[in-house]
């Protein structure tokens, strides 16, 4: 895991290096271990290095093979690194590092950019062709690892955070009206490319971008799961439930790869506890797991110990319980604000980055168990699609998912940031409308599953485990795992109150009281229920001459939210002045 940076000239001149060198102090956090730099011809190319697989200096990068006439920097994992290197080795290829970065660099050689279908895991790199100057961009196919770009006069800079590319300089940091617009109607999940800011866009998920030296590009959509029954063969309950612990049991197991030990971030949830299940099954002993709580608030619980204790035991874990008091919590959440790529309202946030810097202490590597949810139909918002029409699914989702609906949207947002058009209900209609997903169902959960679990949990996780160097992996997002998902009846995932193909298939392997519990989250309730000195760094930032001078939102609104802070909540239950109030609160900080 590391970060990673770079620009290509478009016009002919050499590379702004003074601009790629600072992006390295907004990436070190990615990658404590190390750093490099590497520039031939219009090309430019930055990397911090964290240590995980090949410890030694032969896997350094930016890694260069003037025998191939190819460099690339790398961000991730590749699982299956070690058959795919026995295959190139076979193929001709000698090697001079036992890293996966130099497969990548074989891989592509061998290939071309369909080496991207070969590869299991998480992944963002950049690779250049050293005769031609032309770069290659790709991404994991469920955007594990994030890539962003800025392009500007005769040149394209990308990174694996935003907070590189502002540091480079010269970006357009004026607002994305529909980025604007689907930040406060589609829960907060700005869908690539865009971003908050007009200036910086993203890499999609499973897509090869190839740019040549004159600035034609090309995109490549190399992964897309058809959410229907149709690859599926007919088979029984048991026998899904079966070939679902079968795919989980393989991720889990390609998911220890490193060579350094792993861990597991146990919630006390289902998904979480699998995991440590299943790496208890396959003869992991004294594994390290770690779970956090907060101080209740509101008559709110802010731990979920009880449980997480349960499997740690079961399991004879090596478990640490991290317990966060008041006086930690406000600094923890304007650090996590500063770790964010981008505005992520989710609470989750401020517990995955303490979590983080409390693991990072021990261990580097992670397992979690973020997506189940989304693969397998575990949230609330699912069970009301399972009878609607197929024609009428783009407004069913819309009624239980969106945070508001357009129409509401012209009374908290000010005029001048009104769209004429209702811009997330046109993204999610023409995501509804694209061939495959035979049911309502279907639909939304082919959309969770490639966009808003990419934004949003995904992308939290990321963020707040890169914070602290330590590299978090996620064995329901292994695609095998979600192509069997996304073919999976939709009653059977619906089943016993959501994930009842996942709950039955557990039966045995994890004690009953956690499959059989209320589901759970990670609970921060201080920032569900504001008050004190948090609320008053939202009213200060919410107030302060930047948000003035910005005008987002109508006054009366806003006042109306700070006179009550806890008494708007969104259709899924999100504080409503905290969605305002982070969002100037990570502008702020970037300097916008």
């Amino acid at each position: 895991m590391c970060g990673i940076g770079g620009e290509l000239r478009l016009d002919g001149s050499p590379p702004d290096l003074a601009a790629v060198e600072r992006m390295l102090p907004a990436l070190a956090s990615r990658g404590p271990d190390g750093e490099g730099r590497w520039q031939h011809g219009p090309v430019a190319l930055v990397h911090r290095r964290l240590r995980i697989i090949d410890l030694s200096d032969a896997g350094a990068q930016p890694m260069v093979d003037p025998e191939l006439g190819l460099a690339t920097v790398f961000n991730g994992c590749i699982y299956n690194y070690r058959e795919l290197r026995d295959e190139l080795t076979a193929a001709g290829y000698a090697f001079r590092s036992t890293s996966d970065t130099e497969v990548i660099l074989k891989a592509y050689h061998r290939w071309g950019t369909a080496c991207v279908e070969r590869f299991y895991g998480m992944f963002a790199f950049a690779l250049v062709e050293m005769a031609t100057h032309t770069v290659v961009l790709a991404r994991d196919r469920l955007g594990i690892k994030p890539l962003y770009l800025a392009e500007g006069p005769g040149r394209v800079r990308f990174a694996s955070t935003l907070p590189a590319l502002l540091a480079a300089g010269d970006v357009d940091t004026d607002l994305d009206p529909v980025a604007l617009h689907h930040y406060m109607s589609f829960h907060s999940v700005v869908p690539p490319p865009r971003t908050i800011l007009t200036g910086v866009r993203k890499l999609p998920p499973a897509t090869v971008r190839v740019i040549t030296a004159d600035g034609r590009s090309t995109d490549t959509t190399y992964w897309r799961p058809e959410f229907n029954r149709a690859a599926a063969p007919a088979m029984s309950a048991d026998e899904w439930q079966e070939r679902l612990m079968a795919a989980l049991r393989t991720a889990v197991r390609r998911r220890m790869v490193a060579d350094v030990p792993v861990g597991v971030l146990l919630s006390g949830g289902l998904d979480s506890s699998l995991i440590v299940a299943l790496l208890a099954e396959q003869g992991q002993s004294g594994l390290a797991t770690f779970s956090i709580g907060f101080e209740a608030a509101a008559g709110e619980s802010g731990d979920e110990f009880h449980y997480s204790d349960l499997v740690a035991r079961h399991f004879d874990t090596d478990h640490q319980q991290i317990r966060i008091g008041a006086q930690r919590f406000v600094p923890a959440v304007h650090q996590a604000i500063a770790a964010m790529s981008e505005p992520m309202v989710s609470h989750d946030c401020v517990a995955f980055h303490l979590l983080s810097e409390e693991v990072s202490q021990r261990i580097t590597v992670v397992q979690s168990g973020q997506g189940a949810d989304e693969i397998l139909a575990g949230y609330d918002w699912y069970p009301p699609m399972a009878n609607v029409a197929r024609a009428d699914a783009v407004e069913a989702y819309a009624r239980v998912f969106f945070d508001r609906r357009h129409d509401a949207l012209g009374g908290h947002l000010a005029p001048e940031w009104m769209l004429d058009r209702d811009a997330s209900l046109e993204f999610v209609a023409a995501h509804f409308g694209a061939p495959g997903a035979d049911t309502a169902l279907d639909a939304a959960l082919r959309l969770d599953s490639l966009v808003m679990l990419v934004d949003d949990p995904v992308k939290r996780v990321d963020n707040m485990t890169m914070a602290w160097g330590l590299e978090a992996r996620v064995p329901f997002l292994d695609h095998e795992v979600v192509e069997l998902a996304a073919a999976c009846p939709p009653a059977m995932k619906l089943a016993q109150g959501g994930k009842g193909v996942l709950k039955a298939a557990s039966r045995g392997i994890v004690p009953d009281e956690v499959i059989d519990r209320p589901k759970g989250y990670f609970p921060v309730p201080a920032i569900r229920h504001l008050a004190g000195p948090l609320l008053d760094d939202v009213r200060d930032a919410l107030t302060a001459r930047p948000a003035r001078e910005r005008g987002l939102f109508r006054k009366d609104y806003l006042e109306e939210l700070l006179d009550a802070p806890n008494a708007r909540r969104t259709t899924l239950g999100s504080n409503a002045l905290w969605q305002l109030g982070l969002l100037e609160l990570w502008l702020q900080r970037i300097g916008v």
